[in-house]
């Protein structure tokens, strides 16, 4: 039997009609911006898209014109936010890459900014994570993402390989990332629920994430 095709990749063109003239353009951002601002406010997908028309101000009828579907709205909006996640990953990981010159300066500064990239975005990324779970139009892009990230930040960390300890350094490079992720991500709620996080002052998990994974990274 023939292989069924994967997923395309999740993009805003992919689950739309996408206007080509200004006016019709910016009917369509206020139906995403209105989409967006709703599910942050109530942290799930639970609106109406006569709740979108009326913040959006656009007619319902336009908003069908665009979107076959809710779901394809509320795909619209996750598409741009793993976007958005996405780019700011690769620009602080490029901008980390040409400030520093040592390992010891840049796994601080990682964790810093990855932190805020993850706390800005978190908001749409636990709707996505929500969503990834019974919908493979969200889970399969978002897993190429998540890899992404992986490969981006390990290659990062093996700049630095000379400073590391040991020998199997990408091992060590991808383990560390996995485990500023999974803190980070633990005390941001994403792909847990806020009652089972116990609540660490964030700077001291980020200043002690850093010293953790410095150690790791240098020891024999």
């Amino acid at each position: 039997m023939p292989k069924s095709a994967a997923p395309a990749a999740l993009t805003v063109e992919s689950v739309s009609r996408t206007p080509l003239q200004g006016r019709s353009k910016a009917s369509f951002e206020r139906m995403l911006a209105a989409a967006r601002e709703l599910m942050i406010e109530r942290g799930n997908e639970d609106f109406t898209l006569q709740e979108v028309s009326q913040r959006g101000q656009v007619s319902i009828g336009s908003i069908y014109l665009r979107f076959e579907s809710k779901d394809n709205l509320v795909r619209a909006v996750l598409a741009n936010g793993l976007q958005a996640l996405s780019d700011s990953e690769t620009a602080m990981i490029e901008a980390l890459v040409k400030q520093c010159r040592s390992l010891e300066v840049f796994v601080p500064r990682f964790v810093e900014g990855y932190a805020e990239v993850l706390r800005v975005n978190a908001p749409l990324l636990r709707l996505a994570m929500a969503r990834a779970e019974n919908d493979p139009l969200v889970s399969t892009p978002g897993k190429r993402a998540a890899e992404t990230a992986v490969a981006q930040a390990t290659a990062a960390l093996l700049r630095f390989a000379g400073e590391f300890g040991g020998t199997e350094h990408e091992l060590r490079a991808s383990s560390a990332y996995h485990i500023i992720f999974a803190t980070l991500a633990r005390q941001l709620s994403l792909g847990s629920t806020s009652e089972s996080v116990t609540v660490y002052d964030w700077d001291l998990i980020k200043r002690e994430l850093g010293r953790m994974c410095l150690a790791y990274l240098r020891s024999a």
